[in-house]
């Protein structure tokens, strides 16, 4: 059993421990299964709670079990897992997935413990082909490159990820080539700081300055720079060519590397998403240089303005961290002052937890008592909300392209689907026009649907299906619509 626990936040590796545990006590609970079996005795005498969690079968009962941790939270805690109550066999780190089948026998053939956790400098897994197991999926996700060199104050990826380090440009377009052939109608191409992405070509050296793409933002560290390259910007464009009705996502960028060159050429390819995640993390520029974010508020503000009026009707989605080392009601203040005035479409918002090992934790105490943090996070909540609900009140009466995911679960007559700026829409399942036949037929998974808006909330719009459509088709309408 594998499990493969994100490490950023202390709240998620706390409920990794938990199920640890759980899955410690279905070994246990195997190994009594099995120790009855070869006693001869029947299941009727195995304790209750066994026999409830486990096949009548004793063939579909593994005879034996191992427990791995792999990813950030292995390199991380290290002997700290294989050490633990909960009976961890194997600590693999996020480098080292090649070494898993040789890890695998070493513990497999023996009751030795196995760790590989060293990082790489150039480890990206580009020659991998994932093994997608819904080929009948309609979005998927592409690795484009690994670790981080923002160095945030707060952040752990950088020492659990390592240096980094791009993905060549070929194999992802190759890898989205595929994806398209297979039915996939929308790609997310990801990394920690996905668009810092730069692919060198021959000798490389570190920059001169630690300006960043963004005007008016800086780079914690150097970056390396060749004289022949393939960075984000280009990736995107090449990505958006292969097929004009297959959408492009891209997540989790940084503020600071958006050039003038990638804002324009989302706002001219209809395929690459209008809905950009921009990471504030504070609205405070005392908060934010504590951070070693490498911009103030005020320059994160003018690149807010810059996207608004370069891409039309461009949503954005942020993240928030409050309480964070020395936070006052003053930086908290300019936090809500931001969510008021930004008015994202999403937000995901977090209580500061400090990490170890990061420059936080070295150098700052978490000293915003946890009432206050609550207290804080709740006002955020709400501020966001409550500016979200207003925003998608101006989405009433506009026409959305919408790419049909299914039955909505909340009620089965109904269908949702999402459009490129990630505006969720639910709509009746009703038969609409098929575009130039003289008949109508039902939106199926996978349809591109033009849906008028006419009901909102805070997450999500209802709406009534209008028309089949097209990306092409959509973009080349002289409509009131938005994608």
């Amino acid at each position: 059993i594998f499990v493969n626990p994100c490490s950023i936040r202390e709240n998620a590796e706390k409920k990794v421990w938990d199920r640890l545990n759980y899955y410690n006590s279905l070994r246990r609970k195997r190994a009594a299964y099995h120790k009855s079996i070869n006693r001869r005795k029947s299941l009727k005498n195995l304790d209750q709670k066994v026999r409830a969690e486990l096949p009548e079968d004793q063939n579909l009962t593994p005879t034996s079990t191992r427990i791995g941790v792999l990813g950030c939270m292995a390199e991380r805690l290290k002997t700290d897992l294989l050490e633990s109550e909960q009976g961890v066999d194997l600590v693999v780190g996020p480098d080292a997935y090649r070494d898993l089948p040789n890890l695998l026998q070493k513990v497999t053939e023996s009751d030795d413990k196995a760790m590989n956790v060293l990082l790489s400098t150039e480890e990206t897994y580009a020659d991998i082909s994932p093994v997608r197991l819904g080929r009948d999926s309609l979005t998927a996700f592409v690795s484009i490159m690994r670790g981080c060199n923002n160095m945030c104050s707060y952040c752990i990826v950088p020492y659990t990820r390592g240096r980094e380090r791009s993905r060549e440009a070929k194999t992802i377009l190759d890898e989205i080539s595929r994806l398209r052939d297979d039915g996939c109608k929308e790609v997310t191409l990801l990394g920690q700081n996905v668009n810092s992405y730069n692919y060198l070509i021959g000798e490389s050296k570190y920059a001169t300055n630690r300006d960043a793409k963004s005007k008016d933002f800086t780079n914690i560290a150097k970056p390396r720079v060749s004289e022949s390259s393939v960075d984000f910007t280009e990736l995107c464009y090449q990505a958006s060519l292969i097929d004009p009705e297959l959408r492009i996502r891209f997540t989790s960028p940084h503020p600071k590397d958006f050039p003038d060159d990638l804002i324009h050429l989302i706002a001219e390819r209809p395929n690459i998403c209008s809905n950009i995640h921009l990471p504030a993390q504070s609205g405070s520029s005392g908060v934010l240089a504590k951070m070693r974010r490498g911009y103030n508020r005020e320059a994160y503000m003018r690149l807010v303005e810059k996207m608004r009026m370069t891409i039309p009707d461009l949503t954005l989605s942020t993240d928030i961290i409050v309480g964070f080392c020395g936070e006052t009601e003053e930086d908290h203040a300019l936090t809500l002052d931001l969510m008021e005035t930004v008015l994202y479409d999403q937000a995901f918002m977090f209580k500061y937890s400090t990490r170890e090992r990061t420059h936080a934790h070295r150098k700052f105490a978490d000293d915003v008592p946890e009432h206050i943090k609550d207290r804080r996070l709740t006002e955020v909540i709400r501020a966001f909300y409550s500016g979200s609900e207003r925003k998608n009140l101006h989405e009433i009466g506009k026409e959305h392209l919408i790419l049909v995911e299914g039955p909505s679960k909340k009620d089965s007559n109904e269908l949702v689907g999402r459009s490129c700026r990630n505006k969720k829409l639910i709509f009746p399942t009703e038969s609409i026009p098929l575009v130039g036949e003289s008949y109508s037929a039902v939106p199926q998974r996978g349809d591109y649907v033009v849906v008028e808006a006419t009901k909102s909330s805070a997450q999500s719009l209802r709406g009534k299906a209008l028309r089949f459509s097209s990306m092409q088709s959509f973009y080349s309408e002289d409509a009131k619509g938005v994608c």
